[in-house]
């Protein structure tokens, strides 16, 4: 049997704003803010580490021509 876990605050924050009725169109824009929202934090910490480590566009170049040929997408033949 699981234990139960006390809810986050943001389950609690989700659970009160759930609780009212609201319409389908608002109901879709919410989760499109979440979304927005959850994106943008991550892309931040992405570009926090590309800068700390001091990747560049040519390095990244480089690592996708690496996946390119180690996974077969080039046409070799």
């Amino acid at each position: 049997m699981f234990a139960a876990q006390p809810l986050t605050n943001m389950q609690q924050e989700l659970l009160k704003l759930y609780s009212s009725n609201v319409e389908e169109a608002d109901l879709l824009h919410i989760k499109r803010c979440h979304a927005k929202y959850f994106a943008s934090k991550a892309i931040a910490e992405a570009d926090r580490i590309w800068d700390e480590k001091g990747y560049t566009n040519e390095l990244m170049g480089n690592w996708l021509k690496e996946d390119d040929a180690s996974y077969g997408n080039k046409s070799s033949h």
